[in-house]
């Protein structure tokens, strides 16, 4: 028979234990985060290194970006400890704008977030003080929506021009992504948040992404897909990072104590913390794997995860330092947080403001391809529009990424705004399909392909006859023709109908120039893609080609800008834009569209030994986007740093000289056109010969003019560290400056050098730890 009296003091005991115990224990401040760890119990502990999952511990609805509690579509939280002051903190999706619900239960409010521009057409503006202002925004709406972490910006490099999301990162350039990443993170991180910078590292695919082993020498890895992470940790001091699903050289990035800590905390002094992409137990990955190689929290959080971690302490798989190492960290990363602080947000970020904020931004970010006296429009009252996209313009990418908004501006809206009518019957026609479209979408959607319910899938295009396009020509002045492009997380791109155009798309670029050309009307393209797509077939036929990117929400409007000449274009490529995606040499070992069902060698599958798909073997080594195409000398469509203006520039000679560590690249630029606008001065180096082959010059820095009226001139002064000359030595694990002559080339693109100079430099070498090696035998490609 139970003793319930016993029972009852016993109870009564535990209870005023529990009492005593919450209140001598201490309150997390700033300053007493040992004492609190101190304080903590092995599973309070482990708790504060699994994220909260979704409503309290349940991940699968985290996977999507579902928080419902504390910010409603918030894509993760972290756990709270009430008895020792520790609050949950709330992190949100990101790069292009805060991701979150825009609508509540029982909320009669709206929370529709501003689309910002995609990290294409950001890096696209080399403007990083605009990008800050950006960062800025961005971090205000983080703020008042009740979040503490933007997961944000996409630092991976474009390696290939297929990757599905490349729209998210900045360029294939390292400087540009460290530059333009650092101006990001220091605007979001300036308003009392903070960034989660993704995805580190070797992200380059979305194909079977979270396993694929990316293999690459240390060479390559270090001088270009970690050298815009180490640039943006060292001069930004994030306050999180991202490990990567993938592997790197047969380890998952997010159990590799060698990226994690060897190379991130010790080589670059990263103080911030780790966290994992949103993944949960991996079968092949400890847990204490993860917790031993620095990374601190995991995402999105699952209640065995924590169980395991105990288990492991106890069972001595893991030493409890490790643990209390991860747990220091974030508290310090609590204790910043505007949660922490009690900062009582809003709800009301100031919309109208960073709506204009985008403008500028995606307008200075657009990049002019060709002009054949047909921009700015002169005289325009109507226009035939065509193309499925010049009426469902895409504002952003697919995915975690894509944002929330209250509108988008589309071509029709942006044209009637500047005054110019659209063809009546020809856009009755678009935005009747368009309706359409997007129901039968709605109807036909499968439920494997959840991002399309995030953010704003492509429709796909509809035939526009000769006789449709003979009976618009007389009623309009020019023709407009959209070509849009959509990519997203989750699923790389195709060459055919994707990087290529389709049939019906080159027909209709096709008819409509031989119709409007016959009369001397003009035919301008827009291009409303995240990434690079193919011209050269077409280029020819048409007497304008904008790339409008995924402006943002005023799209519309600032393509229209562009097109009358409100704003002259100062975009520039960050990215080479090719003949044929199978002139980089990359996609020989890129992901392919593999059908496991129908693939001929099974064997292959139940391996986990197919090429482009389990492994990527990085054979071009170094040799990524211009680096391959200016050293093999191979034509391209558009050259990198590529960009039209509606003026001329002329740029004077360039000096360079020594500063102490410091190197110092001047030059003046004058406007020498009738109309006001920007320019972007590009520094090259060619390094002299040395023990191990070079590219024939890469970037490694760059600036931009302000706006200068006609006849004005500005002299540039930009600054890059002696260290950015360095090449990795992997023989010796170090950084190394090769004494010698280097030759400073500054350009408006890699290919058009405006002038030289010379700078003799002495050695320099930096130590690193020799982490990540290939475990493979690469054929890496050298020039011959």
């Amino acid at each position: 028979m139970m003793n319930y009296k016993k029972l009852a003091l016993t109870v009564a005991a535990g209870a005023m234990a529990t009492t005593m115990m919450a209140q001598s224990a201490p309150k997390l401040n700033a300053n007493n985060i040992y004492e609190v760890i101190k304080a903590m119990t092995l599973e309070e502990k482990a708790q504060m290194l699994v994220g909260g999952g979704n409503d309290g511990f349940v991940g699968s609805g985290a996977m999507l970006g579902h928080q419902k509690k504390f910010v409603p579509g918030a894509a993760g939280i972290t756990v709270a400890i009430p008895r020792l002051g520790i609050p949950t903190t709330v992190q949100c999706d990101g790069p292009a704008g805060v991701h979150i619900d825009a609508h509540r239960e029982g909320d009669n409010r709206s929370y529709f977030a501003t689309g910002f521009p995609i990290g294409t057409c950001l890096a696209s503006t080399w403007n990083t003080d605009l990008v800050r202002k950006v960062g800025e925004a961005i971090g205000n709406e983080t703020l008042e929506y009740g979040c503490d972490v933007v997961l944000g910006p996409g630092m991976n490099l474009h390696r290939n021009p297929l990757c599905g999301r490349n729209f998210e990162y900045y360029s294939e350039d390292p400087i540009v992504t460290g530059l333009i990443g650092t101006a990001f993170v220091q605007g979001v991180q300036s308003q009392g948040v903070g960034v989660s910078a993704k995805h580190f590292a070797v992200n380059s695919q979305e194909t079977d992404r979270t396993k694929v082993d990316e293999r690459l020498s240390q060479r390559a890895l270090r001088e270009l897909y970690l050298k815009g992470f180490e640039m943006m940790v060292r001069k930004s001091n994030p306050w999180t990072i991202m490990s990567a699903y993938n592997k790197i050289n047969g380890v998952y990035a997010q159990g590799n104590k060698e990226l994690l800590t060897d190379i991130l905390r010790n080589d670059w002094g990263y103080k911030g913390i780790v966290e994992t992409d949103w993944i949960g137990k991996r079968a092949d990955l400890p847990l204490e794997q993860e917790v031993e190689a620095g990374n601190d929290l995991m995402m999105p959080g699952y209640p065995a995860q924590v169980q395991d971690i105990v288990d492991a302490v106890k069972n001595g798989k893991l030493d409890i330092k490790d643990v209390d190492r991860n747990v220091r960290r974030m508290l310090e990363y609590i204790v910043k947080t505007p949660r922490f602080k009690g900062y009582k947000y809003s709800g009301e970020p100031d919309l109208k403001a960073h709506a204009a904020i985008t403008r500028q931004s995606s307008t200075e970010g657009m990049v002019l391809l060709k002009n054949d006296a047909a921009l700015p429009i002169q005289g325009l009252k109507t226009v035939a529009l065509f193309g499925v996209n010049s009426y469902d313009f895409m504002s952003g990418g697919l995915g975690s990424g894509a944002v929330n908004v209250g509108y988008s501006v589309d071509m029709v809206t942006g044209l009637k705004n500047i005054g110019v009518a659209t063809t009546p019957q020809l856009t009755e026609i678009y935005q009747n399909y368009v309706k359409y479209a997007k129901a039968k979408l709605k109807a036909d959607k499968n439920p494997m392909m959840w991002f399309l319910d995030q953010g704003q899938p492509k429709l796909d295009e509809i035939e526009i006859t000769e006789r449709c396009v003979a009976s618009e020509e007389p009623k309009a002045d020019a023709a407009i023709i959209t070509i849009g492009r959509q990519a997203g997380e989750g699923m790389d791109r195709q060459i055919n109908g994707e990087f290529n155009l389709s049939q019906i798309e080159q027909d209709m670029i096709f008819r409509v120039s031989d119709a409007f050309h016959a009369k001397g009307k003009k035919v301008i393209v827009i291009i409303n893609s995240g990434s690079v797509m193919e011209t050269a077939s077409w280029r020819d036929r048409v007497d304008a080609i904008l790339v409008a990117w995924q402006p943002g929400i005023e799209g519309g409007n600032s393509v229209a800008d562009i097109l009358t000449g409100k704003v002259n274009p100062s975009g520039k490529l960050t990215m080479t834009w090719p003949i044929a995606a199978t002139d980089h040499p990359s996609t020989a070992n890129f992901a392919k569209d593999y059908d496991m069902y129908t693939y001929k060698n099974l064997l292959d599958w139940s391996k986990g030994n197919i090429k482009g798909y389990d492994y990527s073997n990085h054979e071009e080594d170094i040799y990524v986007g211009y680096r391959y195409f200016d050293t093999f000398k191979k034509n391209v469509a558009y050259p990198f740093g590529y960009g039209l203006s509606y003026t001329t520039f002329e740029f004077g000679k360039p000096s360079v000289k020594a500063k102490g560590n410091n190197i110092e690249v001047s030059v003046t630029i004058k406007n020498t056109g009738k109309v006001a606008g920007k320019e972007v001065a590009e520094v090259y180096v060619t390094a002299p010969k040395s023990a191990y082959e070079k590219p024939a010059k890469e970037l490694k820095t760059f600036g931009k003019t302000k706006l200068l009226n006609p006849g004005e001139s500005q002299t540039l002064k930009m600054t890059l560290e002696k260290r950015d000359l360095a090449s990795f030595d992997e023989a010796n694990s170090q950084w190394k400056v090769d004494a010698g002559n280097y030759l400073f080339k500054v350009g408006s693109d890699v290919e058009n050098i405006k002038g030289t100079a010379t700078l003799k430099v002495t050695e320099y070498t930096e130590k690193t730890s020799n982490a990540c090696a290939p475990k493979v035998q690469l054929n890496y490609l050298r020039k011959k």
